[in-house]
């Protein structure tokens, strides 16, 4: 068995993205290509935005800290540290309304 502080990933992948020029960091805690199911921790600085794109799958998307939008047509779900925003089966966008951790599940099929 493996054991993973999410909370010590957080602040981590915060102080990178604060430093980094694109405002963001990532990395898959678990899963990968060779699996069906994926888990990226994803940290973003208020007001970066990862782009409209396709859904990669079956997805959720659980706030782990901070505010975030995700968008997806005309529709806006806002999310809070804590909640769970289930991704539509559509082209989305998401944005950090403040420094904000999520960690993306995907089952891909």
């Amino acid at each position: 068995m493996q054991k993973l502080s999410l909370d010590a990933q957080v602040r981590d992948h915060l102080k990178r993205a604060a430093a980094a020029a694109t405002g963001r960091s990532a990395e898959t805690v678990y899963g990968g290509h060779e699996h069906v199911l994926r888990q990226t921790l994803i940290a973003l600085t208020s007001g970066t935005s990862l782009t409209e794109h396709e859904n990669p799958g079956e997805a959720t998307l659980i706030v782990l800290h901070g505010r975030v939008r995700l968008t997806s047509g005309d529709d806006a779900w806002d999310g809070i540290s804590g909640d769970m925003l289930i991704i539509p089966q559509a082209r989305h966008a998401l944005e950090a309304l403040e420094d904000a951790a999520v960690l993306l599940t995907v089952a891909k099929s």
